[in-house]
């Protein structure tokens, strides 16, 4: 899917081809650029560029505290870097999501509207650094072997479609495990940066029982805050992977989304 692969100072990117890229694509915690390979494939024609995030896939981990605002740096950097004509859509899973909120906020040069899946809504306070430690769960998966890893995704989400679970599987692998060995700094609130997003955002989230972390009642709060033109879009059934959950109807949103704007 990515045939043009390239690096930029600790970051590792991807690009469908030698085109200027319309969209591009950050990922969730513990996933890469790999992961969106398989949603990619059904959007034929579309000229995307995704990264890896410090600590992800195939790039690098600076010797400083992981904040979410240094992930929006980090992709500030690299589009930069990138042709493209008059800013890109920008869109993030997770941890991606909330780098792409943090960059949509800070460049709006470069955003031309973003796409957050299921970000973390944040925390108030001074966001100080604080210790953190590689999620059980994580380490888990880390010490199988890949095709035990790939049954493992199999088994914990059995709805997903064939083609994410090799992706997931082998990014659980390439996560640096000295990211867990930097301070940690939680957000800002998701309605905190709303407010000074001008640029369109569309918010897709699932349901909080199946373990989205955004809520209906958040989403109403986000809408409220937002400084400029914004839509959330819940689908029902999914949990906090709602691309994998339900592709087809995440794909539709998505695709309408991107026709109106990049």
């Amino acid at each position: 899917m990515f045939s043009v692969r390239g690096r930029t100072a600790h970051l590792a990117w991807y690009r469908t081809d030698e085109a200027a890229a319309e969209v591009a694509f950050l990922h969730g915690f513990s996933d890469s650029a790999q992961c969106w390979e398989p949603l990619l494939g059904e959007m034929s024609g579309t000229r995307a560029l995704a990264i890896d995030a410090r600590g992800h896939g195939e790039s690098g981990l600076p010797d400083e505290p992981i904040r979410y605002a240094a992930h929006g740096d980090d992709a500030a950097l690299v589009l930069s870097s990138q042709p493209h004509d008059g800013g890109i859509v920008v869109v993030g899973h997770s941890m991606g999501a909330m780098a792409a909120a943090y960059l949509a906020a800070s460049r709006p040069d470069l955003v031309r509207a973003v796409v957050l899946e299921d970000p973390p809504p944040g925390t108030p306070g001074d966001h100080e650094d604080e210790e953190w430690s590689e999620p059980t769960w994580l380490a888990d998966v880390r010490a199988l072997d890949l095709p035990s890893r790939i049954a493992q995704g199999r088994s914990s989400d059995p709805d997903w479609a064939e083609d994410e679970l090799e992706p997931w599987a082998v990014s659980k692998a390439q996560v640096n495990p000295e990211l867990f060995k930097r301070p940690y700094q939680d957000p800002a609130p998701l309605t905190e940066l709303l407010t000074e997003i001008t640029c369109p955002v569309l918010l897709i989230h699932g349901d909080t029982e199946r373990g989205a972390l955004i809520s209906t009642e958040y989403a109403d709060r986000c809408a409220q805050a937002a400084a400029g033109e914004f839509r959330a879009v819940h689908i029902a059934g999914t949990g906090h992977s709602v691309r994998r959950d339900n592709r087809p109807q995440y794909l539709a949103e998505l695709t309408a989304f991107l026709d109106r704007y990049r």
